[in-house]
């Protein structure tokens, strides 16, 4: 939850290294991240079910423009959604209800309609309850939250809240 840079910062100075400058692992963690980043469990099956069941889907996500999109890229999900949007791109990022409405306005639904899926409290969360959207707390070890109207731990689950919802 905190960018890079401040993370190398702390580690050279800590570890005492002198061979490497942290803006030189910095740039090796953004050019080689997306060979190594791995989804959770069931992403493709997941996705692939919403698909199936005709629910629109976007994707808000805070981060580097081009750093984003080369790991959405490498997990080959960019074609599940009909708008990903990165906040640098944006010029804004979450908790701002500016980018959840831009999703939302794209997407042509109401916050009613829709479910956030998240694993940030403040950033995921809290902000999409606040811009009246139903909200998925994807469970992530060492990290709570209580104001989710429902909490996973597998991705799966999604597909059957969603159709749970579906029905009401």
């Amino acid at each position: 939850m905190v960018w890079k840079d401040k993370v190398y910062q702390q580690l050279v100075k800590e570890f005492s290294i002198t061979d490497l400058t942290w803006k030189e692992l910095l740039d090796d963690y953004i050019s080689r991240f997306c060979y190594s980043c791995k989804p959770f469990s069931n992403l493709h099956q997941m996705l692939n079910r919403l698909k199936n069941m005709n629910i629109k889907l976007g994707m808000i996500t805070n981060g580097k423009g081009t750093f984003q999109r080369d790991s959405i890229n490498a997990l080959e999900i960019d074609k599940y959604f009909s708008i990903i949007l990165i906040s640098e791109l944006e010029g804004i990022k979450k908790p701002n209800p500016k980018i959840y409405e831009k999703a939302l306005q794209h997407l042509q639904v109401q916050p009613h309609e829709c479910f956030f899926v998240g694993d940030h409290p403040e950033n995921d969360i809290n902000a999409a309850k606040r811009v009246g959207m139903h909200t998925i707390w994807k469970y992530t070890s060492g990290v709570t939250c209580d104001s989710a109207d429902f909490v996973i731990d597998d991705l799966n689950e999604i597909p059957i809240i969603m159709k749970d919802f579906q029905h009401d």
